[in-house]
């Protein structure tokens, strides 16, 4: 009897004791994802005041260096043009190409190093490091060093093998090949594409992108970026709102879709941001369900669609005003307006930088550009650069102007 008096009580104890060990479970879940938070909320504002404090005392001449991300004229070295160009405005970002590259890693490693070593004889504040390696027909090195294969052979794996075989893929081939151009010293990537295969963008994009299907395209887009994360190097998804027509290098891009569908075909950018994307191109695409002007010079686009109703906050940057679908007004005055309607880093080739430069510099002072603009753009730059760990905290305590 005492015996069944015990394994009576244990029995009609045991489920209480089951779900007070499930509710204390859960709250220990709900307490760490808030401690989570309350630690991430701590280090984003320590980060915030830190930029602040180095934005705030710099000058006009480096504030507008900052945003700019140059290309270089050589191969392999500095040109002396080169260097006094940097030395007057040292850039907030270099992106190399396959003609500045040489064959060997050794070397290329130290173009980037001299590159950085020029700039930071000016500003104890280093560039970002840039170049195309989405992987496939968009690949800058020799002899397959870091190489990546046709975004769209993931798809293929995704219809033979499953979605996450294909996931799985996409984040160990770019951590890999992050980890690779990363020890050369590049520390951003213009990639992935973001954008899925439609009629409209075929001829352009063909094998760059992930696929048709849009689901898979963001979930692709996001292991690409999170492999080449892990790795050091910030991703910048491309391009949005998205491209239209053969090719915007020589031709107009126009998407003439109404505002529903345009918000169902940036799906895959939206899924991107949700993820903590922290850099996103600009197209030169027109969306006149949006507003008539180009994206890259439309704060209705960069500020109220892609800022406000999406929740973007991280560095927004343009493509190359020199191509077509800019149109035809000069890189240097599109760069200005780029920056006033929103945009944070403007890509500029070597011959248009000191042009591009004054032209800041003179929309500063004739009142069109406003200084809070310029800081807003300059401190986004840096935030990115103290977040990434490019910039050592002891630097930050060094006067700029």
């Amino acid at each position: 009897m005492l015996l069944f008096c015990i394994l009576l009580i244990c029995m009609l104890s045991f489920p209480s004791c089951v779900k007070n060990d499930i509710v204390n479970h859960d709250l220990q879940k709900v307490n760490d994802i808030e401690i989570e938070a309350e630690i991430e909320e701590i280090v984003v504002d320590h980060l915030l005041e830190q930029s602040w404090e180095i934005v705030s005392s710099m000058d006009n001449r480096l504030l507008v260096s900052q945003i700019l991300i140059s290309g270089i004229d050589s191969r392999g070295t500095l040109s002396s043009g080169m260097k006094t160009l940097l030395k007057d405005i040292p850039a907030g970002g270099i992106m190399l190409f396959r003609f500045n590259l040489n064959v060997d890693s050794e070397s290329n490693r130290v173009l980037v190093s001299d590159l950085v070593s020029q700039i930071k004889n000016e500003i104890d504040i280093p560039p970002f490091i840039a170049i195309d390696h989405e992987g496939g027909t968009v690949y800058r090195f020799f002899n397959r060093f870091a190489y990546l294969p046709n975004a769209i052979s993931y798809y293929e794996i995704f219809q033979e093998h499953g979605r996450l075989e294909a996931l799985a893929k996409i984040e160990e081939d770019s951590l890999i090949s992050g980890r690779e151009i990363n020890s050369l010293g590049f520390n951003m990537n213009f990639a992935p594409i973001a954008e899925y295969l439609i009629k409209d963008n075929y001829d352009f994009l063909q094998y760059r992108s992930y696929g048709p299907d849009p689901v898979f395209t963001a979930q692709a887009a996001i292991a690409f970026t999170r492999g080449m994360e892990q790795a050091g190097v910030l991703c910048v998804a491309k391009h949005f709102p998205g491209s239209a027509g053969p090719d915007p290098h020589y031709s107009a891009s126009v998407l003439t879709k109404n505002k529903s569908h345009l918000d169902f075909f940036v799906s895959p950018f939206s899924a991107l941001i949700n993820n903590g994307a922290r850099a996103i191109m600009i197209a030169h695409t027109a969306a006149p369900a949006v507003d008539t002007t180009i994206a890259s010079l439309s704060s209705a686009v960069m500020q109220t669609w892609l800022r406000d109703e999406l929740g973007f906050t991280g560095l927004i940057i343009t493509d190359d005003f020199t191509m077509a679908a800019a149109g035809n007004i000069r890189p240097e005055e599109a760069a200005v307006q780029s920056v006033i309607a929103g945009a944070d880093m403007v890509l500029v080739w070597p011959a248009h930088l000191r042009r591009t430069h004054t032209a800041f510099i003179t929309a500063l002072e004739n009142g069109r550009l406003s200084p809070e603009r310029l800081q807003d753009a300059a401190l986004r730059v840096v935030y990115e650069k103290l977040r990434m760990g490019l910039l050592a905290e002891e630097e930050t305590v060094n006067e700029y102007e």
